[in-house]
């Protein structure tokens, strides 16, 4: 009988018809998984070579084992056996059964799961070209099985489980495409297409729309944070973040002059308020694409940037990637090959403000050309920070099939654009000699955190429900390995500053706002104020005052709290972005992840913890002043407003006043918050 099976470079490979699949050790405990129906593995060797999300392993001794029936590697604590008609399943260490490709055909050995229905687990479908459309599906033989991860998505469930979820990158939607098992396994779909998932009660379906390859990494572990960070060691951790990023961010729609922002921080400082961080936004350039100030209304960048550092605020500033027709940038970029293309239609890809497009991150004489022009019109003026918006790219149309990039097409590598867009200022940056990198940014990947990414969740409505959805995504992100994320407090779209309704929302999302990595009050406020111009910065009006004097003094009271709270909180975040640093952890983590032994803290999807020691239950619902709130079990708990301290594994009714979040410390008798 001819063997299948064969071992090459210490990685089991398996060759049947026109399929060669390899299996090989990638970091303790991980295996990295293949497969192609080409003459050979892409992006292995040539101008291309990459492993995307993944970082080179460190070595590992796999055990091979073969014979005529099947094939098994082991490293540490994963074993995956392939049996010789192909199918693929993985255990744990104990045999425990992780994974099974759902097979229905009658190839499966032994006659086991013979079936008509002829569904092999992994399916290329050609394209007509060297692409296929690909599908890769598993057995859910455990029904009560909870995922969590993904990235970032507009919907409320912290329990994956059941959704059907797209891969593909839009405003206010971040694929990462780890998950995390509650059987004990980290699962990465290592491809970039656009595609999606499904985590259905009887099949997962992973699947990419157009791809020349199948690529996976799966580890396993113990508990949850031993699994977070083999994926951390396997795609790389944030940088340390600067002091500054442990503060208050101060951001809306838009500063519209130089004078303006400086009073607002002139404000802050007369007023006694810490702030940290204040952002310049969109449309304070010349043109899009020109990537600079436009001196009518930012005369002076040096002088503003120094006089905010004189008051301890550092100075973050908006870049977009899009490039306007008029831009003075614009031809040269078209003639080097620096802009993404279409395949269908004009070159505009976005008609906001102007006919623009998106220069082309994938391309790495784009990203040094683009990073050239930042570097002379602000970091070299001081400007040490970037707010890199509009990072999916935002198409006018999600069209994902009309765009090509230098790396591929859109749907074959699109979602690798943020971490691209991220890298460019990083590569720069660090070029230049800077080492605690932040940038905040739109969108992500598998990866991006290592380039020094700070995502947030897009411009969001304004409302409890969309609240509720951002309390889930922050979660999900950082366990999907990013734990710099913020949001809009208040949310983005659709609050009048002197709606009470919204007075609520905001003080509710300004208290959870002080116990998120990154505390940034931003938003696009009505009433409106109209442009002061008709070119360059002056051509977009502006949202309402968005200051935490800008509400009623009750408002202004409670945010005034929780500013100096956030203040004395600073060294215990800084601790916690040195284990993000270091190990990967997440700074908000599901209660699972700090008591993966108590059942009931993976049942509860409306708290967290800030750390290790900060149990978070934020008020959700409008019009709610207390709550119940679930302590889990093995430890002692005090409220952090009261002292008084209870017993793990109960459920406590929480008083939450409008000016209270609960909040209970582990194992803490310190003096209280108040």
């Amino acid at each position: 009988m001819p063997s299948f099976f064969s071992e090459t470079q210490k990685r089991l490979v398996y060759h049947y018809d026109a399929e060669t699949l390899w299996i090989e050790t990638w970091g303790q405990n991980s295996l990295r998984v293949r497969a192609v129906k080409n003459a050979e593995m892409p992006y292995t060797s040539g101008a291309l070579k990459t492993d995307w999300a993944l970082l080179p392993p460190r070595p590992c001794e796999p055990v091979i084992t073969i014979n005529d029936e099947e094939a098994s590697i082991r490293n540490g604590k994963i074993e995956l056996r392939i049996n010789r008609f192909g199918q693929i399943i993985v255990f744990n260490e104990k045999g425990e059964l992780l994974l099974e490709e759902y097979v229905r055909n009658t190839r499966d050995i032994k006659g086991r799961n013979c079936s008509a229905l002829m569904i092999d687990g992994r399916e290329f479908k050609p394209k007509g070209s060297d692409d296929y459309a690909l599908k890769v599906r598993f057995e859910c033989r455990n029904p009560s099985e909870k995922i969590y991860g993904l990235g970032q998505y507009q919907q409320p469930f912290l329990n994956l489980k059941g959704l059907d979820l797209e891969l593909a990158q839009r405003n206010s939607q971040a694929s990462v495409p780890f998950a995390l098992s509650s059987l004990g396994y980290g699962f990465l779909w290592n491809n970039p297409a656009v595609g999606r998932v499904c985590f259905g009660r009887n099949i997962t379906t992973w699947e990419a729309y157009s791809t020349k390859y199948m690529d996976y990494w799966i580890t396993a572990g113990d508990t949850p944070a031993e699994i977070d960070e083999a994926y951390a060691r396997a795609t790389g951790t944030v940088p340390m973040l600067p002091d500054y990023g442990t503060g208050f961010w101060q951001c809306k729609l838009r500063y519209q002059t130089q004078d303006e922002i400086l009073e607002v921080a002139r404000e802050y400082k007369k007023r006694g308020l810490p702030v940290s961080v204040i952002v310049v936004d969109f449309f304070h350039w010349t043109c899009q694409g020109d990537w600079k100030f436009d001196p009518q209304y930012w005369p002076d960048p040096e002088a503003m940037t120094r006089e905010l550092k004189s008051m301890g605020i550092e100075l973050m500033v908006s870049i977009w990637p899009t490039v306007d027709r008029r831009s003075e940038n614009y031809t040269e970029m078209l003639e080097k090959g620096y802009l993404i293309r279409s395949e269908r239609g004009s070159r505009t890809d976005m008609d906001f403000a102007g006919n623009v497009t998106f220069y082309d991150a994938t391309n790495a004489g784009a990203r040094d050309y683009v990073w050239e022009k930042v570097k002379k019109n602000y970091y070299n003026k001081g400007i040490k920070t970037f707010w890199l918006d509009v990072a999916e790219p935002e198409y006018q149309v999600y069209d994902f099939d009309n765009y090509r990039y230098y790396a591929g097409s859109n749907l074959t590598i699109g979602n690798i654009y943020p971490c691209m867009y991220a890298r460019t200022f990083f590569d720069g940056m660090k070029k230049e000699g800077q080492t605690e990198i932040i940038n905040l940014i739109r969108c992500a990947w598998a990866g991006a955190q290592r380039y020094g990414a700070l995502v947030w969740s897009g411009d969001i409505h304004s409302g409890f429900e969309s609240f509720r959805n951002q309390f889930a995504a922050g979660l999900n992100m950082g366990i999907a390995g990013i734990p710099w994320w913020t949001t809009d407090i208040g949310g983005f779209h659709g609050a009048d500053i002197g709606d009470p309704a919204f007075h609520e929302l905001l003080i509710r999302w300004f208290q959870w706002g002080c116990f998120c990595p990154i505390m940034r009050l931003h938003g696009d406020r009505s009433p409106h104020k109209p442009p002061l111009g008709t070119t360059g910065g002056g051509m977009i009006g502006s949202g309402a005052e968005n200051e935490v004097w800008s509400f009623t003094g009750e408002v202004y009271k409670i945010c005034e709290k929780y500013l100096f709270l956030r203040e004395k909180l600073r060294p215990y975040i800084k601790e916690q972005m040195r284990a993000a640093h270091e190990k990967g952890t997440p700074v908000i983590r599901p209660l699972f992840y700090d008591f993966p032994g108590d059942g009931q803290a993976w049942e509860t999807e409306d708290e967290y913890m800030f750390g290790p020691d900060y149990l978070v239950a934020p008020i959700l619902y409008q019009g709610k002043t207390g709550r119940q709130v679930y302590l889990p079990a093995g430890t002692h708990w005090t409220d952090c407003w009261s002292g008084k301290q209870y017993d793990g594994g109960i459920t406590i009714n929480a008083p939450a006043p409008l000016d209270t979040i609960p909040i209970y410390s582990r194992n803490k008798t310190s003096e209280p918050f108040a």
